[in-house]
């Protein structure tokens, strides 16, 4: 039997409904269109304070993430010194799958993340992940694929953008082309640079103080050694390419500028409603209720 309403009753269950929806579009203009609390009191005609008491009120939906076979896409991001995320990403759904507030980078973070992710039914086929000791012991049955992007940013750490030394620039300009390269071409290319400066890697200098001799360029030899390191874990992609893994994390990282870019537009927020906000952009659901 089809039931009606009074019109008093559809007032009464109308101004249960509103606020949800009322909040949820508010929530969306600020954060996802970047509408300021100044703006978005000026657009519905209401006090600065009314707007934050709404935007404070407003519950993010809960959200469920089905289960699935996937390539994992993972890092971090930090706002500020001591607060950041860990996220890890289905690089083929690009959809953030797991998500956690950390003090820092550890590899007991990552080892929740994959314990986690488990319990619930994923199962991980490959990571993608940046070269942080500690994941890839936390992984080591699973291919691994370190971030060819991370690895370049590592190397202009040692050698910088503009290295003086021409051992230096040497080097810089085949860790370039890494990004191309194949596992055998580039290794074939860094054996031959070391054999060439092996020499001038090999110096010492005297320390008049201690008289002690130690190498004279420590940070060309670092980024040498970084590179030996990764190396078994720079072209895991090039053999698994029925997974098609990515070679660097460049799917998160732009999804994290995209984050810190909405984040910067509303700062000096309180943490709890900054903490809401990435939570909403880390769920992947900007759609407009």
């Amino acid at each position: 039997m089809q039931r009606y309403l009074c019109n008093e009753c559809k007032r009464t269950f109308g101004s249960i409904r509103k606020p949800s929806r009322r909040r949820s579009s508010l929530w969306y203009d600020y954060v996802f269109n970047r509408y300021t609390i100044k703006q978005l009191a000026t657009k519905h005609n209401r006090s600065i304070d009314w707007i934050r008491k709404e935007l404070r009120a407003y519950k993010p939906p809960p959200i469920t993430i089905a289960p699935r076979q996937m390539v994992a896409v993972m890092d971090c991001t930090f706002f500020g010194r001591t607060r950041g995320y860990l996220v890890v990403q289905d690089y083929h759904r690009k959809e953030n799958v797991y998500w956690s507030e950390i003090e820092r980078e550890s590899s007991d973070e990552y080892q929740c993340a994959r314990d986690t992710l488990e319990s619930q039914g994923f199962v991980i086929q490959a990571v993608v992940a940046d070269g942080k000791r500690g994941i890839k012991g936390v992984y080591e049955n699973l291919p691994i694929q370190m971030c060819q992007f991370h690895q370049k940013l590592i190397i202009t750490r040692y050698l910088t953008r503009r290295p003086k030394l021409e051992a230096g620039k040497d080097l810089r300009e085949l860790v370039h082309g890494l990004c191309d390269a194949d596992e055998e071409d580039f290794a074939l290319g860094l054996e031959a640079w070391h054999e060439k400066w092996c020499e001038f890697l090999n110096e010492r200098s005297v320390n008049p103080e201690t008289n002690k001799r130690p190498f004279t360029h420590r940070r060309l030899r670092s980024a040498h050694r970084s590179l030996k390191t990764n190396m078994p874990y720079l072209f895991t992609y090039r053999k698994y390419p029925e997974l098609n893994i990515p070679n660097t994390t460049n799917s998160l990282e732009g999804s994290f500028s995209h984050l810190k870019g909405l984040v910067r537009v509303h700062q000096g927020i309180k943490s709890d409603l900054k903490h809401k906000i990435i939570e909403s952009v880390l769920q992947n659901r900007p759609t407009k209720t």
